[in-house]
């Protein structure tokens, strides 16, 4: 008998022309845009330098910021209140003023005092855009001590500090490695929870559910059915994702494919599941869609997908342990980035098993059969 409602479910599926090819289109819109369009990295920040002193101390500077991926040198203006005007009508984020004496007062050994202006109606780009100028002219700094004649102790000369960086997992500090995963969470997480709570209340509005009602299939059975052909779908976009991922970005996962379709294998039933119980009490598809629309808009902001988990407030990581999106990305992340196994995520993997068990249960459950 399941076999049958599988393939029901199958030229049921097909029956739509429409949804085969969103099926495909979907993940690679998703794959091609929001890895560009979701970048929380600032650069190209607008700045505006305001040279008092023209000297050349102070013209390496702004040949230094000038060359910076993270600044756009926008604007040369004589006075602050010129620079400021560029912020307010919206040409510059940031602005830079370095003082009359600047070199004359590095050369007497005082410590001049440079001014740095940004605008924080956008609060991260102006916080982050103050710390990138802040470190460059550390930088800067440092580069100016090094050239200047270091003075002999006992004969010798001072012992300098260097400083060596290693960026673990991912040295090129690639932000695409970091957000690709999450997405392909994010894509299984729409496909596979809002196709099968649609399909079900798209069954009750048309009445053809009701044919179902009356044979004797256990409702376990026909839950089974209803979610069986979306867990395949979701193999298929997973699969997809993987491979657009490796032809556009150049991305493979440091672990193995295996443990990314076991995960997945656990994953899916649950938010396939969650998608029944939406619609086992949606009485209508604009219900079945909002009610499912909510939810999956707080689980995906909650999943750590765009901000940290770790720099959320500590209410919200608290409401994020009941999210099974959290652990996904978890999984997806830590198998791209450091090559873990099902040894390393052997808590995610029994917290997904306790929502996928609970989640169909539900389902089941709360599934109405008339005999």
């Amino acid at each position: 008998m399941i076999k049958y409602l599988i393939e029901k479910e199958f030229k049921q599926l097909f029956r739509n022309s429409f949804l085969p090819k969103l099926i495909f289109i979907f993940p690679c819109m998703i794959m091609i845009l929001m890895p560009w369009a979701a970048n929380l990295e600032i650069k190209n920040i607008n700045l505006n330098v305001v040279d008092n002193d023209r000297s050349v101390v102070s013209r390496r500077l702004v040949d230094k910021l000038g060359a910076s991926t993270y600044f756009r040198l926008t604007a040369l203006p004589d006075t602050y209140d010129e620079a400021l005007y560029g912020i307010e009508a919206g040409t510059a984020d940031v602005i830079l003023e370095i003082p009359r004496d600047f070199e004359k007062d590095w050369i007497n050994g005082k410590a001049p005092r440079l001014l740095v202006a940004a605008n924080a109606v956008n609060g991260t780009k102006g916080s982050l855009g103050g710390s990138y100028l802040s470190a460059i002219i550390g930088d800067y700094t440092r580069e100016l001590k090094s050239e200047m004649a270091v003075r002999p102790l006992a004969g010798k000369p001072l012992p300098r500090i260097g400083i060596s960086t290693l960026n673990l997992y991912n040295p090129t500090l690639n932000y695409k490695l970091f957000m690709v995963p999450a997405l392909m969470v994010m894509l299984l997480t729409l496909i596979c929870g809002f196709l099968p709570a649609l399909n079900v209340v798209g069954e009750k509005e048309a009445g053809t559910i009701e044919q179902i009602n009356v044979t004797p299939v256990g409702k376990f059975t026909f839950i089974t059915a209803k979610l069986i052909p979306y867990w395949l779908i979701g193999f298929v976009v997973l699969t997809i994702c993987f491979v657009l991922a490796w032809l556009l970005y150049g991305i493979l996962p440091a672990g193995h494919f295996f443990t990314i379709y076991g995960f997945a294998l656990i994953f899916l039933p649950v938010v396939s599941g969650f998608g029944l119980v939406i619609s086992n009490h949606s009485a209508t598809l604009q219900q079945a869609m909002f009610v499912m629309w909510f939810f999956m808009l707080v689980l995906i902001l909650l999943s750590g997908l765009f901000t940290p988990v770790h720099s959320m407030p500590e209410w919200a990581q608290w409401i994020t342990r009941i999210n099974p999106l959290r652990y996904f990305v978890e999984v997806m992340r830590t198998i791209y980035l450091r090559g873990g196994g099902f040894a390393e995520l052997l808590p995610q993997l029994g917290i997904l098993s306790v929502f996928a068990v609970a989640a169909n249960v539900w389902a089941v459950k709360s599934y109405r059969k008339s005999n």
